[in-house]
């Protein structure tokens, strides 16, 4: 049998990073297993789905390259056919119509309570051969079996039994007509054929519900992984304060796709000592039933290693896309003038953390800085006047502007000078840029290109001109 697998967000917010690890899970499976990957957007909340949710969940997964191969599905849009199902259920004694209200459903769970019961439904309309008196409104519930266990052979956490005699009557469609999740989920997983459902342990509870009305029908049961939670640092639930935002948030914060996959995929699973692997590499090698049982805790520190690692080691021209939205963001086209975005790349990605911090590094290059870095003057003396104008002087006649040339010129003015290389190439560096922080000084100068280079330098003279006593 073909494996298919499916990501199934609820549109009520953004995509973070608990759905977009259980869809990575997902897409991995299928890869791994030349199988199907399904996408489906379950939006049968009508009150908080949102059209906004729907394309953050778009944009979050197209830029983490989890590509699907069939959907984006919607369940608002297969409302007839879920009627449709149910009209059978209910025609065929699997399912019946409940005309109890909320007052005596809390009544009767209050009272449950007090004797020290499992609140449930105790199936009071189950057995009913016709509606009460006026026919009042009715939900329809699931007439679930009243002894036996349900099985799970989870492929994460194992066999784990639920008594039927615990779970009650469920709800299948509200008294409004909507289905319910749980009765949607079912049905679309038997429609779309799959095979195997991966999704956080939250749903566990879910799934011998889910198990007994595919029976019901007939169908197939898909096999099921349970995936524990992602916790923060301290050990608390995943929230907010911990980084549990938007996938997109990552983006704009400056992280590469392929590091938050190779992070995600870490929370959880493991291939002996291996940190980092290829997309290529995770097809190959994740299997969902090596997925650890226990929950993980996030690692901020991790993640910016990690992206720090694909700064440094991916290909030049690959960051250098990515690298160009943080330029524009500066108003700045690399296309139109400085040097190529990818030599800036390979001049900074040392020490470079992310893409934002990248992008305010490459800055000089492609624009005039404000003012001095006042923690820098202290390299720009008075003293340094006669080496910066010789440098200019050189610099003008310069006609292989490349960075071995210019190095041995500056090494060349600097024993001139009476001073070391690294004495004259501190100033260089912040007349060129402002601060004393930036690659090597002939990378600095080849990438800055000679006509800013001459013009930064006069501004720098002028300036220290400016400083000295009338």
């Amino acid at each position: 049998m073909s494996v298919r697998s499916r990501f199934a967000p609820s549109p009520t917010g953004y995509l973070h990073i608990g759905g977009a690890r259980t869809a990575l899970f997902a897409w991995l499976h299928a890869r791994h297993h030349g199988g199907t990957f399904i996408l489906r957007i379950e939006d049968t909340d009508r009150e908080r789905s949102t059209a906004e949710s729907v394309n953050a969940i778009l944009e979050g997964m197209a830029w983490l390259g989890l590509n699907y191969d069939e959907g984006p599905f919607y369940q608002s849009h297969r409302f007839d056919h879920y009627r449709a199902v149910l009209e059978r259920m209910l025609a065929g004694g699997q399912a019946y119509r409940c005309y109890c209200t909320q007052e005596d459903l809390a009544a009767r769970r209050e009272a449950q309570m007090a004797r020290k019961e499992k609140p449930r439904y105790d199936g009071r309309c189950r057995n009913l051969t016709a509606p009460p008196p006026g026919n009042p409104p009715s939900v329809i519930r699931f007439r679930n079996p009243l002894d036996g266990d349900v099985v799970v052979d989870d492929l994460i956490r194992g066999r784990v039994a639920f008594s039927n005699a615990e779970l009650d009557d469920l709800v299948l469609a509200r008294s409004d007509g909507t289905p319910t999740y749980n009765f949607t989920v079912v049905v679309d997983d038997m429609d779309m054929g799959v095979t195997c459902v991966i999704r956080g342990d939250d749903h566990l509870n879910n799934t011998p519900r889910q198990i007994n009305i595919l029976r019901a029908l007939g169908a197939s049961v898909p096999q099921y992984a349970h995936v524990p939670m992602i916790l923060g640092p301290d050990g608390a639930r995943l929230s907010k304060r911990h980084g549990a935002v938007s996938v997109l948030q990552y983006r704009d914060d400056g992280f590469l796709p392929e590091a938050l996959l190779n992070y995600l995929v870490r929370l959880g699973w493991s291939h002996g000592d291996q940190e980092v692997f290829s997309l290529d590499e995770l097809v190959a090698l994740f299997e969902v039933g090596h997925v650890n049982r226990a929950a993980a805790a996030i690692n901020p520190d991790k993640l910016l290693w990690l992206n720090q690692h694909y700064l440094k080691t991916s290909d030049p021209d690959h960051v250098a896309r990515h690298l160009g939205h943080f330029m524009g963001l500066h108003g700045i086209d690399p296309a139109l003038d400085g040097p190529p975005l990818a030599q800036v790349v390979l001049a900074l990605r040392e020490r470079s953390k992310t893409l934002v911090e990248m992008a305010e590094r490459a800055l000089p290059f492609y624009r005039e800085f404000q003012d001095y870095d006042p923690v820098s003057l202290k390299h720009l003396t008075a003293d340094v006047i006669e080496p910066l104008l010789a440098l200019h002087t050189r610099f003008e006649q310069v006609a292989d502007w490349q960075a071995p040339v210019l190095h041995r010129l500056v090494e060349d003015v600097a024993a001139q000078h009476g001073r070391t290389f690294g004495q004259l190439a501190q100033p260089l560096r912040v007349a060129l840029c402002g601060s004393a922080v930036s690659p090597a000084i002939d990378i600095t100068l080849e990438l800055i290109g000679r006509g800013r280079v001459l013009g930064r330098l006069e501004r720098a003279v002028q300036w220290l001109q400016s400083q000295e006593p009338a």
